[in-house]
């Protein structure tokens, strides 16, 4: 084999172990009954994920991601940027309790590679409610590491999204800048995250854009080669991802920033809860996307500079998230809530298919389901009752459930409130019309899941109550 064969072969397989590992996932823990974090560290590892991206410091997910060479990345919720942007002392106690105490446990550290601070904090729909809070947090944050002699390990970085950005009709290359409300604190944080070394962290979302766009195709979103090609920048776009990564790399070079490295903070298809939303799509856009980064080409504007990092979401989906923006939100998951794959996608990490979880712990094999001998004339009245304190959202519009006839859309009201209350027997009572079964009512692409049993339910719960705690007492200490 000659010299110039084999160069090439490195290089090739330098690329592509780059690419895998600079994709990771998001892993929220809005759930009712979270998949204990051991479980899901071991998740992680049998799909050879080698990054994660947190949405808060759990003690319990960082204890159990301690000595598991998984490169972190902390969140700093939204609800804690005032608190952050004027207390020195504050920053200074959460990073010693969430950073110094896991990096520097010996050989149990933790591998932290970046604070985002806050969680796309600059959206239109939240207005003023953190912006004013979130470049004096994210300094605050950044002093606190150097004190503690670690910012040189740790970068602090805040992500963004698509909604920060406007964009010209003529769509120039002097058509798309941040939003005149947002300009001048998003200047401030480019200048603070280039003098400290630190990525661009932005959303993009094709899904989003599918839904929000009129002149966007599904083919376009999913990288589809049939796809109508879309001109931005006197260039030719064959997919959703490639135009809205230039939208952004346009406007950090409006703003100054021409260079700025970019990495994708989420990026997903959901499986259920809309139109559009399905595990076929999903696997498809995957699928594009994986093929797209290991291609190495970047983008028109980027040619051959693909993102930093990609972080896909999500891990697992979660039942409690917010569903302001769709019921879909739910959905977003590479697994369901028990860790199982929902489809076959190679992340191009030594793993030709997603594996599941195991040795996952489910509650007993029994569902609620409606009673056919009673009186059903207002058994909509207790679904609906039923799906105002659960996660009915497969039975929206394009939902999995969403096709199944009347009584069954009333079974599955019920039997989601009663997994989520832990199948207590009163929680499937609905004035008598509920009944207790152990024959699996699942139809077609419509599961009736059982909760998974987990002794962490109650830490997570204690975990956020002893965040609320600390708010009052450090807003105690600063008035």
């Amino acid at each position: 084999m000659g010299s110039s064969t084999c160069h090439f072969i490195t290089t090739l397989a330098f690329i592509l172990f780059t690419v895998s590992e600079a994709i990771g996932v998001n892993w929220g823990t809005m759930a009712s009954h979270p998949l204990p974090p051991h479980i899901v560290v071991k998740l992680l590892k049998s799909n050879n994920i080698n990054k994660v991206k947190l949405f808060d410091a759990n003690p319990h997910v960082l204890q159990a991601l301690s000595r598991s060479n998984l490169a972190i990345t902390l969140g700093v919720p939204n609800s804690m940027l005032k608190t952050f942007n004027s207390s020195i002392k504050a920053s200074d106690t959460w990073v010693h309790d969430n950073v110094t105490r896991y990096v520097s446990n010996g050989g149990n550290a933790a591998k932290i590679e970046y604070v985002a601070v806050g969680d796309e904090p600059f959206l239109k729909s939240y207005g003023e409610q953190f912006q004013p809070f979130v470049v004096g947090a994210a300094m605050n944050i950044q002093a606190a590491l150097k004190r503690a002699n670690l910012d040189s390990k740790v970068k602090v970085v805040v992500p963004c999204s698509l909604d920060n950005f406007e964009s010209e009709s003529n769509m120039s290359s002097s058509g798309v800048h941040f939003r005149p409300d947002l300009n001048k604190t998003m200047i401030e944080l480019l200048t603070f995250l280039d003098k400290n070394g630190s990525p661009f962290f932005v959303t993009i979302s094709p899904f989003l854009t599918l839904l929000q766009a009129k002149n966007t195709s599904l083919d376009f979103s999913l990288f589809k080669e049939t796809a109508k090609p879309h001109n931005f920048n006197h260039k030719a776009y064959k997919n959703s991802f490639d135009l809205s990564y230039d939208t952004v790399v346009t406007a950090l070079s409006t703003a100054g920033f021409p260079s700025m490295d970019i990495v994708v903070a989420k990026i997903g298809w959901p499986t259920d809860g809309a139109a559009n939303a399905s595990s076929n799509l999903a696997e498809s856009f995957m699928k594009g996307l994986m093929n797209h980064l290991h291609s190495n080409l970047g983008t028109p504007l980027r040619p051959r500079h693909p993102p930093l990092e990609t972080y896909i979401l999500s891990l697992l989906d979660e039942d409690q998230r917010s569903i302001a923006a769709g019921n879909f939100e739910r959905h977003w998951g590479l697994f369901t809530f028990d860790g199982q794959a929902k489809y076959h996608v190679d992340l191009g990490q030594g793993s030709k298919g997603l594996v599941d979880a195991q040795n996952v712990e489910y509650l007993s094999s029994k569902w609620c389901v409606v009673n056919n001998n009673k009186d059903l004339s207002n058994a909509t009245v207790s679904a609906l009752d039923a799906c105002s304190n659960a996660d009915c959202t497969a039975l929206s519009p394009g939902g999995s459930c969403f096709n199944i006839s009347w009584p069954n859309n009333i079974s599955y009201a019920f039997n989601s409130y009663y997994q989520e209350h832990d199948q207590r027997a009163e929680s499937c009572d609905f004035g008598g019309l509920g009944l207790i079964t152990s024959v699996d009512p699942s139809m077609d692409n419509c599961r009736f899941p059982i909760e998974i049993w987990t002794s962490d339910a109650e830490l997570f719960g204690l975990y956020n109550f002893q965040w609320i705690i600390l708010v009052i007492g450090i807003q105690l200490v600063i008035v």
